[in-house]
């Protein structure tokens, strides 16, 4: 009976398609319109995951020199656009190999239409993991980033992270340690050339007193940075990589051009 049945809707599952190819061809100009690049999000369906693994010769974030050879690693879960990432970096803290430090980050938010809304969670190992007291020059950091890329086919993004808790502070003229809601703002670019390459620019300010400056000064321009890179596909799930990455920070005493360079692995 089910073969009986499968063979009687077959005529009508032709049909069907016949027309919609019909269709098609008949309304390019509607069907067009409907698929303008500029609505062409990354829709995740489902459950996602993905994992990384990179060495790189200097450890450089949002401008700012955080420390010399180092590994870093990363894996996320996510279901629906709503995402839970994992973020390891252990590595020296110069070039003399006397010091490492390692970090943990955690992130957890929702990303869907281009829009990305995250809390991001910081731990350097130097004070307990739960310790939300904001210290000056120490301790953990949680922060609020917003990020939105037009789409797929442009992709540019803007991004906006502060700073809500913890260690975010300075010593003022009357010995009290004052929340900076130190905060960063950046807009990218990544342009996908043939054969893997790809080349991305940002930009960085600062909007107010803030880490970013060593907690002086007001509004300043906190980082160029200028990356690009090589992909290879070894298969549908998995890739090797390779980058070279200069950043320029106005505000730095020092190393304020600092070159990177690294190679990777990753499953996505």
């Amino acid at each position: 009976m089910a073969l009986a049945l499968c063979v009687g809707a077959l005529p009508f599952i032709i049909s069907a398609r016949a027309y919609a190819q019909e269709a098609q061809e008949v309304q390019p100009a509607q069907q067009k319109q409907e698929n303008r690049w500029l609505d062409e999000y990354s829709k995740p369906v489902g459950l996602t995951y993905g994992a990384k693994a990179t060495f790189q010769t200097s450890y450089l974030w949002r401008g700012l020199y955080a420390g010399g050879m180092n590994v870093q690693a990363s894996a996320n879960v996510g279901y629906g656009g709503l995402y839970l990432d994992m973020w390891w970096n252990i590595g020296t803290t110069d070039w003399s190999f006397r010091h490492f430090q390692p970090e943990v980050d955690f992130s957890l938010g929702f990303a869907r239409w281009g829009l990305d809304v995250f809390m991001l969670y910081i731990h350097n190992f130097d004070c307990g993991f739960f310790d939300f007291h904001n210290y000056a020059g120490k301790g953990n950091r949680l922060e609020l980033n917003v990020c939105y890329t037009v789409s797929s086919k442009l992709p540019l993004s803007f991004r906006w992270a502060t700073r809500v808790a913890a260690s975010d502070g300075y010593i003022n003229e009357e010995g009290q340690v004052v929340h900076a809601h130190s905060s960063y703002a950046e807009i990218n670019y990544t342009h996908k050339m043939r054969d893997g390459w790809s080349i991305y620019g940002a930009f960085g300010i600062t909007p107010w007193r803030s880490c970013y400056t060593g907690y002086k000064g007001g509004f300043a321009v906190q980082n160029i940075e200028l990356r690009l890179r090589k992909d290879w596909s070894l298969s549908e799930h998995c890739g090797l990589m390779a980058l070279a990455q200069m950043s320029v920070c106005p505000n730095a005493p020092l190393n304020v051009i600092t070159l990177n360079a690294g190679v990777g692995v990753y499953l996505k």
